[in-house]
């Protein structure tokens, strides 16, 4: 072995010997550290909250001194200080406490992010407080249904226990009293009581604040899921869920830079098409940026200025495909709504529309077996169809989706319908006139030509006959 390559090895082994010392003292006591060569910079008043919060509640304070806020000499206080005139302030340990941190509070430091997210679809979660859906939930489910369920999704209208003179009450500590049925809540759409809307914490999990945690499809589907939406199940059914789950060591999910096709490669995540940066996109607090239809409502629509989001979207989607390639699956994507649009959902708003303006059905929700079909036709089989389709989950889109849309809008929505509309003339012409068009010629029957083409083909692919 010559001198100079003993001399090469011997570097190569200091610095795998130094780096290890530094990997070492950055997990020192099983707490990852943000800035791993210095110890953390606590001000004397924010000492007071960890040492007493060490004692009382230690993981707050282990997640704190991991997070980004505290290598940078960001406490307690710098979140959590309130005015005394503040409507949740009281007063703890010599200083003035919010009860609640809301956006107003991040906003101090993060003001262009809060005002992005107050634009967003998210913020305005908390809608659903006035929607059908709230009707179904409070009313007909139950409060605490609501409560433990919407709620903690879309967000509460946070609210104070009163005492009778009007006062809000306060335990012995003199902390506000929350009603219980709206806090504790973590909705995207909170509703505070300092006028704000949103909670950052829906999905950058407080303490700890971690970038890993806000990138992980699992953040994403703690409310993204189930019947209506399950976006985290199609994405885990999808080319690029599985490509991620297979290669998620190399996502670089804690990187301070996290640009598709540059720092990492493997996969896509739902932050990574909707909010994340690329080579050409900045960071959006709004993820309704870059997408072109709602497939929220019975009928989608184009979004605002789509043809911009669309750009925007299709950049992303080429920084591991062709533009080919996009440009073909925009149109496979559009058809499918389309198509769902065409032939079930306008249909059965007319439909649904003719019966109570024909006085057939009543005006009020979810007293009549038919609405209940038709909720369920739009609100879960149609939103799993049209997801499926823009997540590329092919049976969301199939048999989750458009299989039980069109069993249920024919076999029972239909039946249903024509029964209802019986003795009422203009709903039965509404009928007749809403199921008119080609989609929905295969109802008489098929004619005896496309009879021997679907004959034909099966003979020819399968080798069977009478089929």
């Amino acid at each position: 072995m010559s001198l100079e390559f003993k001399r090469i090895v011997i570097a190569v082994l200091s610095l795998l010997l130094l780096t290890s010392l530094v990997i070492v003292s950055w997990v020192e006591g099983g707490k990852q550290r943000f800035a791993p060569e210095t110890e953390l910079v606590i001000s004397a008043d924010n000492q007071g909250c960890v040492n007493c919060h060490t004692e009382s509640s230690p993981s707050i304070v282990a997640q704190w001194e991991g997070s980004r806020h505290a290598g940078l000499g960001v406490g307690c206080l710098e979140c959590h200080r309130a005015d005394e005139a503040d409507v949740d302030a009281y007063r703890h340990e010599g200083h003035t406490i919010a009860t609640i941190v809301t956006p107003n509070d991040c906003a101090r430091c993060h003001a262009d992010i809060a005002e992005e997210f107050g634009a967003s679809h998210h913020a305005s979660a908390g809608n659903i407080l006035g929607s059908l859906d709230n009707v179904l939930g409070e009313i007909i489910e139950g409060m605490p249904a609501a409560a433990n369920g919407c709620q903690q999704c879309h967000g509460s209208k946070v609210a104070f226990l009163h005492d009778d003179a009007g006062e809000i009450r306060r335990n012995s500590s003199g902390i506000p009293m929350f009603d219980p049925s709206t806090w504790p809540n973590t909705g995207i759409g909170r509703l505070n009581v300092d006028g704000s809307v949103g909670t950052c914490s829906a999905c950058h999990s407080r303490h700890a604040f971690s970038t890993a945690v806000s990138r992980q499809p699992d953040n994403c589907g703690k409310c993204h899921m189930g019947p209506d939406h399950p976006q985290i199940e199609i994405y885990n059914e999808s080319k690029h869920g599985i490509a991620f789950r297979a290669q998620i060591d190399e996502m670089a999910l804690d990187s301070d830079s996290w640009v598709v096709g540059q720092d990492y490669t493997a996969a896509p995540t739902c932050a990574t098409c909707h909010m994340s940066a690329t080579r050409e996109l900045p960071v959006t607090h709004d993820p309704g940026k870059r997408l072109t239809w709602t497939l929220r409502p019975p009928v989608s629509t184009r979004m605002e200025d789509w043809e911009a989001k669309k750009q925007d979207m299709e950049s992303v989607c080429r920084s591991c495909h062709a533009a080919g390639f996009v440009e073909n699956w925009y149109d496979q994507y559009d058809s499918a709504i389309e198509l769902y649009n065409r032939k079930f959902a306008e249909p059965g708003v007319k439909i649904m529309a003719a019966l109570k303006e024909a006085g057939a059905i009543s005006p009020d929700p979810f007293d009549e077996h038919i609405e209940w079909v038709w909720f369920e036709v739009w609100h879960h089989e149609g939103r799993r169809a049209r997801h499926g389709a823009s997540m590329q989950g092919p049976d969301y889109t199939q048999w989750h989706g458009f299989y039980e849309v069109a069993k249920h809008f024919y076999f029972e929505l239909l039946p249903e319908a024509r029964e209802l509309a019986e003795g009422h003339p203009e709903a039965e012409a509404a009928i007749e006139e809403a199921l008119g068009g080609v989609d929905h010629a295969w109802l008489k029957g098929m004619d005896a030509e496309t009879k021997a083409q679907v004959r034909a083909f099966y003979e020819s692919r399968y080798g069977q006959k009478g089929h």
